[in-house]
């Protein structure tokens, strides 16, 4: 299970239709939306490349939150397609690993040499989070949002983390924060693709189970 329910993802999906909606209303498409979010995704990224780590902080929060409209906008006017929902899963995933390759950059810039391993391992295992969940769906397993629900650390609870640990170094001076949330990110994501994994192999288990 995860900590972002189906019922809370509705919910916040709901609070976010209006300003959706008023985005598409001066001319933003869905697709639009995605690539502007990137855009901001990359500002955060060169931010934390030049060790503003509390910059970062904020931007990742924002964009983070600015990434749910696009689908939200393409869902409340009809506009919902398969190239959309492509377009904004590559954006989202390239986003989130330029962001960590920033982080990176500013630790070794800083002389942080944890921070910059921690960075990497982060990445690794918040890829394989979404990696797992895209091939289950590609094989028929899980179809729909269902995997986005299974799991402690989907993108969502990464964001959260990623952001305090950004804006806590950035207000403290201090890299600490910051090595404690790409470690919490790396154990709870790491976490994450194991339940997504027994998830699958559950589920291949009760097929096998119904055709036999």
């Amino acid at each position: 299970m995860s900590v972002v329910s189906p019922n809370l993802r509705d919910r916040v999906r709901g609070l976010a239709t209006p300003v959706a909606l008023a985005m598409g209303r001066v001319g933003l498409t869905p697709n639009a939306l995605t690539l502007i979010g990137f855009a901001g995704t990359c500002v955060a990224a060169v931010a934390a490349g030049l060790q503003a780590w509390a910059v970062a902080g904020i931007l990742v929060l924002v964009f983070g939150v600015f990434d749910m409209f696009d689908g939200t906008l393409a869902r409340a006017t009809g506009k919902a397609s398969r190239l959309g929902a492509f377009m904004d899963s590559v954006f989202d995933r390239w986003g989130e690993g330029i962001v960590y390759v920033g982080i990176v950059a500013g630790c070794v810039a800083a002389g942080f040499g944890e921070g910059a391993l921690l960075s990497a391992a982060a990445l690794t295992s918040a890829f394989m989070v979404s990696y797992a969940r895209a091939k289950s769906e590609g094989l028929g397993f899980t179809e729909g949002t269902g995997m986005a629900a299974v799991g402690l650390a989907p993108r969502e609870v990464r964001i959260v983390i990623l952001t305090v640990g950004l804006l806590w170094t950035g207000l403290a001076g201090d890299t600490r924060p910051l090595a404690a949330s790409l470690g919490l990110i790396t154990i709870l994501a790491t976490i994450t693709v194991i339940q997504r994994v027994i998830h699958v192999i559950n589920q291949n288990r009760q097929q096998e189970n119904t055709t036999t």
